[in-house]
Formats: structure tokens, sequence, C-alpha cells
């Protein structure tokens, strides 16, 4: 069970760490794009908004596995 417990921190861990970083340099990209060409603020904010609910859905998805590993673990059995 303490492996399951750990390998369940890492990939929680890995996967916030991750979003975070990529939405962060999608960010600092986003500004940049904007910056650049401001008249494309509308597009290019949808494309963003849409990214982030696909990433969102993900992260839901991992916490679903997630939830299959805590209680139904095949490998205690």
């Amino acid at each position: 069970m303490t492996s399951t417990m750990a390998a369940i921190g890492w990939m929680l861990g890995l996967a916030f760490l991750g979003v975070g970083i990529g939405l962060g340099i999608l960010g600092s990209k986003v500004a940049e794009a904007v910056g650049r060409n401001p008249e494309t603020k509308n597009d290019v904010i949808q494309s963003v908004m849409m990214i982030a609910v696909v990433l969102s859905v993900l992260l839901l998805l991992l916490f679903a596995f997630i939830f299959l590993l805590l209680f139904f673990n095949p490998l205690l059995g």
C-alpha cells in the first residue's frame, strides 16, 4: 500500500508541476503575441482558454485514474 501511495504522490506532483510550468510558458507566449499584434487578442485568448479547458479535463481524468488506484488497486490482490 505504501508503494501505491508513493506512486500516487509522484503522479499528482509531476502532473501539477507539468501543467503549472506549461500554463506559465503558455501565458508568457500569449502576452508576447498580444503585445506584438493587439488586434488578434480575442482569437488568441479563445485559443488559450480552449487549451486550458483541455488541460483541466485531462487533470480530472488523472484524478479518476488515481481514485481507481486507491480504491480498486489490482496490485494488492
